[in-house]
């Protein structure tokens, strides 16, 4: 009795496990957002301030870039090398002036969403005010802006025409995207993890009942352990 209930317990414990790991990933989710990227010459760093707060030196490269990502760690870089010579090189610099190349990269059409394009990539020169920050750079090359009611940048150059920080699941349509709210979209690591309706949790209930499963496949071997030492004595 003992070894069928332990080999029992071998067998299902990793298919359990296995399960719930495809189970999370299937319901893996994004945002699509403008991240904001910063750099000196060479290579973009994802920026630690927001565009608003940031006042890049003169000589910088900003960029920002329109895709569906989960967070910083995977957020898709402005598809053009950072380089200022090449886009502010024709832009003399001036006494109590920055010049700050700013480059808007708004993705691709795997990106985009329902019945949008994305424009093309663009770099332009923007001539500032010392104090200017990055916001301000941006403003000057590629109006309209659109900001929420959070400050969270929803929109460059008219770019999308609706929408701020929606969430998106892991699918190929339109269908099963839901909103998020945009204070979750300023976060980049931000998803709720709320109950759904046929009793799951949005943060991977089925894999939880799986582990759960799988607990109790332990717990019955353990009892039979028990019992099998029980006779002996």
């Amino acid at each position: 009795m003992r070894s069928r209930l332990l080999a029992l317990g071998v067998l299902l414990l990793p298919v359990c496990f296995m399960v719930a790991l495809g189970t999370g990933n299937a319901q893996a989710a994004g945002y699509r957002y403008w991240s904001f990227w910063e750099s000196d010459g060479g290579a973009w760093t994802y920026a630690t301030q927001g565009p608003a707060t940031a006042r890049p030196a003169d000589g910088t490269v900003t960029g920002f870039r329109f895709s569906v990502s989960e967070d910083s760690g995977d957020a898709a870089r402005p598809r053009r090398t950072p380089d200022f010579a090449a886009v502010c090189g024709d832009t003399p610099g001036r006494e109590g002036r920055k010049r700050i190349a700013v480059v808007v990269d708004s993705g691709t059409a795997a990106d985009a969403p329902t019945g949008e394009q994305p424009p093309a990539l663009r770099a332009e020169c923007a001539l500032l005010g010392e104090d200017a920050t990055a916001a301000e750079a941006l403003a000057a090359v590629a109006k309209p802006l659109r900001y929420n009611s959070e400050a969270l940048l929803c929109a460059i150059s008219g770019y999308p025409a609706t929408g701020c920080g929606e969430q998106v699941t892991d699918t190929s349509t339109d269908t099963d995207r839901a909103r998020a709210t945009p204070s979750a979209a300023t976060d980049d690591t931000a998803t709720a993890d709320t109950a759904t309706a046929d009793g799951t949790s949005g943060g991977g209930g089925p894999a939880v009942g799986l582990l759960g499963g799988a607990a109790a496949v332990l717990a019955l071997v353990v009892a039979g352990r028990r019992q099998a030492r029980r006779r002996r004595e």
